[in-house]
């Protein structure tokens, strides 16, 4: 068994979702998740089937995004694993436990705009999602001036009152 790393590809601005499902419905289940959580969401979505024809399925609202779908579902080759990306201006945060919700996933690695990094176990039977590094490491703890500002960015763009 080898060990590798896969660092996702794609705009800085841009969020992802990469996580864990079971059936080949997810691509239609999530599909329809996304468009009646969040009118007019723009997303693109890629599950590596594990059997059968082990296809990458594939669907989404906006090409771009399905585009980066396509390339990272490709590139990570991880069998039942499947990756969404959201256009700018929307967020995992509002859609996250609608996703946790489908019945058939089973996991969620990580929900996120920072830079990624995917663990992979590789055998002969074929790969693996072990975890994944998410952004950086801490720098230090947070003073008072850092909460205040923690606090008030939260207010600022709506997520506290």
């Amino acid at each position: 068994m080898e060990l590798i790393s896969v660092k996702i590809e794609k705009p800085e601005a841009i969020n992802f979702i990469l996580g864990q499902s079971h059936f080949i419905k997810t691509v239609e289940d999530i599909h329809e998740c996304l468009v009646t959580s969040v009118p007019g969401i723009r997303f693109g979505l890629a599950f590596c089937e594990a059997s059968g024809k082990s296809l990458i399925r594939w669907s989404g609202t906006d090409d771009e995004m399905i585009s980066l779908a396509k390339i990272n579902a490709s590139a990570l080759g991880a069998g039942h694993s499947f990756i969404l990306f959201l256009q700018e201006g929307f967020y995992p945060v509002n859609v996250l436990n609608a996703i946790k919700l489908i019945p058939e996933v089973c996991n969620i690695f990580c929900a996120t705009a920072n830079p990624v990094e995917v663990i992979l176990a590789v055998s002969p039977q074929g790969r693996g999602i072990l975890g994944v590094i998410d952004g950086e490491s801490p720098k230090g703890l947070e003073d008072e001036e850092d909460i205040e500002w923690r606090k008030g960015f939260l207010r600022m763009i709506g997520y506290k009152a």
